[in-house]
């Protein structure tokens, strides 16, 4: 893998503060490594960070752990959240970490996780938007409100208009996925997309901001409603375990929106 410039936010000109983040984390893990990112532009409304509310296939909001359970008494600064267009698409990611762990540690865990990113690289916050473990158990990640469109820093070119999803613990081919954690990303990835009357099953036309994703900055890109982040950056992450999950995660995350699976739809006469 090739090895990226690592831009510091505060650097950044405002209108490019937005700082993609892949970062080996657990101090107390080795060979922790995470999905390599970049810079992405924010789009700012103000502050607002308004979300389109539609009266379409709204699914119900998950039980989401807030983020001040897993930072404990830990206060960093971090810059002001940025908001973009309602999210239309999902990644999904790994973190490469160890898969046996205590589910009651996870908040240490991702504690470990943001201090990789925030510390030892200056990022300002944790990049991905939420996070599950293996219990099923779905944590806010980075701040500025679960229900709102925060642009988070998880998909190199692609954070605007996105959510990322961190699946805690390392899926490459043969490692099994465990149920409570894929039933968990389908029905964060409903209601996230449901917000928007998004169905998980169809594709997002999205513009890469960054030409070291897998397309050029400017470029038009159509990606699954819920995809791997291998789709837009040259990566194995989420691994193939996973990936060959998002299927059916994405078929149980449209029926959790109240939609006609495509098998019905097709068998439905007329």
């Amino acid at each position: 893998m090739r090895a990226l410039r690592e831009t510091v936010a505060g650097r950044l000109p405002r209108a490019g503060r937005a700082v993609l983040v892949c970062v080996p984390g657990l101090a107390a893990v080795a060979a922790l490594v995470l999905c390599v990112l970049g810079v992405e532009r924010a789009v700012e409304d103000g502050g607002r960070g308004t979300v389109t509310r539609s009266a379409g296939h709204r699914a119900a909001r998950p039980a989401i752990v807030p983020r001040e359970r897993w930072l404990g008494d830990a206060r960093p600064a971090r810059a002001p959240a940025r908001y973009g267009a309602p999210v239309v698409a999902v990644f999904v990611h790994h973190t490469d970490s160890p898969n046996r762990y205590d589910c009651a540690d996870v908040p240490r865990i991702i504690r470990a996780l943001a201090e990789g990113q925030t510390r030892a690289r200056l990022f300002d916050d944790i990049g991905y938007n939420f996070l599950v473990d293996r219990c099923g158990t779905i944590y806010e990640g980075r701040g500025g409100g679960v229900d709102r469109p925060v642009v988070g820093a998880h998909t190199q070119g692609f954070n605007q208009r996105t959510a990322g999803v961190a699946a805690i613990g390392t899926f490459t081919a043969g490692v099994p996925v465990p149920a409570p954690m894929a039933e968990a990303i389908a029905a964060l990835a409903a209601w996230k997309l449901g917000l928007a009357d998004a169905d998980p099953r169809r594709t997002a036309r999205l513009v890469s901001s960054n030409s070291l994703s897998r397309f050029p900055a400017g470029a038009h890109a159509d990606f699954q409603a819920v995809s791997g982040h291998a789709d837009g950056y040259s990566t194995h992450c989420p691994g193939a375990a996973l990936r060959a999950e998002l299927p059916a995660i994405r078929e149980r995350a449209a029926a959790l929106q109240g939609r006609t699976s495509a098998r019905a739809a097709a068998a439905r006469p007329g």
